[in-house]
């Protein structure tokens, strides 16, 4: 099973980033719509299997198999380019603009929002025999987390706000390992293993994704959830996007782009420090009466390695 080091990763970081803002309209929207759909398909058999089983953590270890679809199939979450967009900015990649990165942020998210809206209608259909009954078992829980997710906030003020943030942030620093985790391995067995941990992690720790709330809070209340879509929007959507991106991009991608990435810099600094030394190396052998040959030889022992 194929491992990349961290120094690679971090390249192939800024390469999907900023290939990814090089996307066309067509091309972001149709990837940004499929991701969403495969994922929110996942998360409502998600919450089958916690329902019907009546055990949370189950639902949990089967979720990730959406995000591993979507993932080796070349798809986009708004989640992930909050962290992979900006670091082709900062590498100052040719095309990776600020306004380049507005524009695919802005077409991602609605792509997402399309391909999850498109499953709460499919599934809300499914739950309630075309809305001729009430909706069933699993239809109930989804209204349930829509209802406790919005209005269970509200009821705390200020505090369930943050708690909203702080959730939001945690999970996509989860998502975003995820997403980071599946470029660590060539072969497709190391990249499943790879991206399934961390979002194992963040569905059972009920962290805010704002993709999967994209399905979970319009299903809901599409079967007749007790909230508003002021209550979806104010209460969880808008804070939990602005979580997921600082939680992705201060977590993620900044911190391994910072230690690992900047190759040029890298290099840069690498070639100063070898010259520096060859200058120690020959003042120490000009004072001690080693020949040029010799010299050249130490410096040569002294060039940092290549990792």
């Amino acid at each position: 099973m194929s491992y990349i080091k961290p120094a690679e990763l971090a390249t192939r970081m800024v390469d999907a980033g900023a290939y990814k803002l090089q996307l066309s309209t067509r091309d972001t929207l149709i990837r940004a719509f499929m991701g969403a759909a495969l994922l929110t398909i996942a998360a409502a058999f998600a919450v089958t299997v916690s329902t019907q089983t009546g055990q949370p953590l189950l639902g949990a270890v089967l979720f990730p198999v959406g995000f591993v679809m979507l993932y080796l199939l070349g798809y986009d979450l708004l989640t992930g380019v909050f962290t992979l967009g900006p670091l082709a900015v900062l590498d100052r990649r040719p095309g990776a603009t600020f306004g380049s990165l507005m524009r695919n942020w802005g077409l991602v998210f609605l792509g997402n929002f399309g391909g999850a809206f498109l499953v709460a209608i499919l599934m809300a259909v499914y739950f309630t025999y075309g809305f001729s009954t009430a909706p069933s078992a699993v239809g109930e829980a989804i209204s349930e987390i829509g209802h406790g997710r919005t209005v269970g906030y509200a009821d705390h003020g200020a505090a369930g706000m943050l708690t909203l943030f702080i959730r939001g942030v945690l999970c996509n620093w989860m998502v975003s390992t995820g997403v980071v985790l599946a470029m660590v391995s060539d072969s497709t067995i190391g990249k499943i293993v790879a991206m399934w941990l961390p979002i194992m992690l963040f569905f059972y720790m009920g962290f805010e994704h704002s993709i999967v709330n994209m399905f979970l809070f319009p299903s809901g209340l599409l079967m007749g959830a007790d909230f508003t879509v002021w209550d979806y929007l104010v209460w969880n959507e808008l804070p939990t996007v602005v979580g997921n991106l600082v939680g992705g991009l201060l977590f993620v991608g900044l911190p391994i782009y910072f230690t690992h990435g900047r190759p040029k810099a890298r290099v840069a600094r690498d070639a100063r420090a070898m010259r520096r030394r060859a200058r120690l190396v020959t003042t120490a052998a000009s004072t001690s009466g080693t020949s040029v040959a010799d010299r050249e030889t130490t410096a040569a022992e002294l060039e940092p390695t290549r990792v």
